[in-house]
């Protein structure tokens, strides 16, 4: 996220102050938001007394955290998002399939964020909290999300993670082989002893909606691989033409 300044208008200086407290998890103090945010301690306080009053933010000793309008947001997007509501029963679909996790991924600020989650039954399994967001760099979803943005986005998306000349040529060609195959698969790389594929969702213009991942324990993996791979795809295919409407 770019950081702010006293020239940002203020609604978005509001509006950033609220996202990094939504993406730490955990409360935050004015010292912490403002490193985070760039922001002047005085402009900093400004914006949390707004968001404050308004019940976005709340504080205890001395922290701050997202209030419980938060959740009136959440419960609102949950019940409007098109894209949560065609995906919804075909992700329950693919968990009892496979009996593993799945998770609906999209892009924000940059981040791939978790909008919904079906964990697995089975007592070892792997998951992605609903909410939770992740940088665009490691794993099957961000990985996947990454290599389907519009060029210009993709490249300004990887200028910002701060590669190596050899590492970002690496990345690059990873991205256009994810793209060439239609999913990506990554094991361990953000969680030790992980395995996930994940496919985009892209309508009849080649716009990205998100992406379906399929996680698992990399210890159930052996022989299943392809059949993972496939049910993912066809399940994506399916919410694709469910976005797209009759």
């Amino acid at each position: 996220m770019t950081a702010g300044s006293d020239t940002t208008p203020a609604t978005d200086r509001a509006l950033q102050v609220l996202s990094v407290l939504a993406q730490h998890r955990e409360p935050m103090s004015a010292l912490e938001l403002s490193a985070a945010t760039g922001l002047a301690k005085s402009t900093l306080y400004r914006q949390i007394a707004t968001l404050r009053r308004w019940g976005f933010v709340m504080e205890v000793d001395g922290r701050y955290g997202p209030g419980p309008a938060s959740v009136e947001l959440a419960c609102g997007f949950d019940a409007n998002s098109r894209l949560v509501q065609c995906a919804r029963a075909d992700l329950q679909a693919l968990a009892r399939l496979s009996s593993e996790s799945v998770a609906l991924v999209a892009v924000l600020n940059e981040r791939a964020v978790c909008l919904e989650m079906v964990d697995s039954v089975q007592s070892l399994r792997c998951s992605f909290d609903k909410g939770r967001s992740v940088p665009l760099r490691d794993g099957a979803s961000a990985k996947c999300l990454l290599a389907h943005l519009p060029e210009a986005q993709r490249e300004a998306a990887l200028e910002r993670l701060n590669l190596g000349a050899t590492e970002q040529a690496a990345r690059r060609s990873e991205l256009a082989l994810i793209r060439e195959r239609g999913h990506a698969i990554t094991a361990g790389e953000v969680d030790a002893g992980v395995w996930g594929v994940s496919a985009p969702l892209l309508d009849g213009q080649r716009q990205l909606h998100g992406a379906i991942t399929l996680m698992a324990p990399t210890l159930r993996i052996d022989g299943r691989e392809a059949a993972f791979v496939h049910m993912t795809l066809v399940t994506a295919a399916r919410i694709a033409r469910a976005l797209q409407g009759p």
